[in-house]
């Protein structure tokens, strides 16, 4: 993040835990994180971390052995989806392409959606079903708007 750019309320990191850390890192989280710009700074049984050259971080924890496999539930309290920002919209439909070709779980292909004008993404799940989503916001645009 450059020094001119506001820190109050950016994010510092998203913690996730998943059913299987070592699946989960190996068929979704790894390739998908290095694609966005993330490598791992930390690799261990129970957790890892992966930095962007931003300095956001996402942290993957193991899902404790009573809960793994638990589905999460996007309508119920807790957590119903992060979205990534692209550069452009041509790396939203790389993303797509390479998500396809991986047999990752595509909710929504990528398309111009009517959250505000430009509002261009791919939305997609991980191996337990949590919804992520990818979005290039035009320049003029800013990231009020929910999706």
């Amino acid at each position: 993040m450059t020094s001119d750019m506001p820190l109050l309320g950016t994010m510092n990191h998203v913690a996730i835990t998943v059913s299987d850390l070592a699946e989960s890192t190996a068929r979704f989280y790894g390739p998908l994180l290095r694609f966005l710009g993330y490598e791992p700074t930390v690799e261990e049984a129970e957790m890892s971390v992966w930095l962007s050259a931003s300095g956001c971080a996402v942290n993957l924890w193991q899902a404790k052995p009573q809960h793994a496999g638990r589905r999460p539930e996007r309508y119920a309290p807790g957590f119903h989806h992060f979205a990534f920002n692209a550069d452009s919209r041509a790396s939203v439909d790389r993303c797509h392409t390479y998500l396809r070709e991986a047999g990752i779980e595509i909710l929504d292909p990528p398309a111009e959606y009517d959250y505000e004008p430009g509002y261009y993404a791919l939305f997609f799940a991980d191996p337990d079903g949590m919804k992520f989503e990818l979005v290039h916001l035009p320049p003029q645009s800013n990231a009020s708007v929910v999706a």
